[in-house]
């Protein structure tokens, strides 16, 4: 019985970072958590296919320390990406599990109590 299946998905993503290559190490990050967010399978392979930049955007900012002193310019680097990524998942709907009655695993067992000599 194969139960695994094969279907395409587009994700967006967006990331956060203090340089370019962070940014996009963020958003690829979340891929993975967005897809099994949306899916109710057993993923085995997300595998990306193409990525398309949506937005970049670069945010320029003058910090200074006290207000007054040491000004310096920092940079935050946001973008967001759609993601087309192939999904290699088993079709947990489709499997067949076999049901079998057992004893509770973590019961406890509590000993025969009697009244001795009371």
């Amino acid at each position: 019985m194969d139960a695994t299946k094969r279907s395409t998905q587009t994700v967006i993503v967006s990331g956060k970072g203090n340089k370019k290559n962070e940014a996009f190490a963020s958003a690829l990050n979340d891929v993975s958590k967005k897809v099994l967010k949306e899916t109710t399978e057993g993923l085995i392979r997300i595998e990306p296919k193409e990525v398309t930049i949506r937005q970049a955007k670069e945010q320029v900012y003058t910090e200074k320390f006290l207000f007054f002193f040491f000004p310096r310019k920092r940079v935050i680097y946001h973008v967001e990406l759609a993601v087309e990524v192939e999904i290699q998942a088993i079709a947990v709907e489709e499997v067949d599990f076999l049901t079998e009655t057992i004893k509770e695993p973590n019961a406890v067992v509590v000993p025969f109590l009697s009244k001795r000599g009371v």
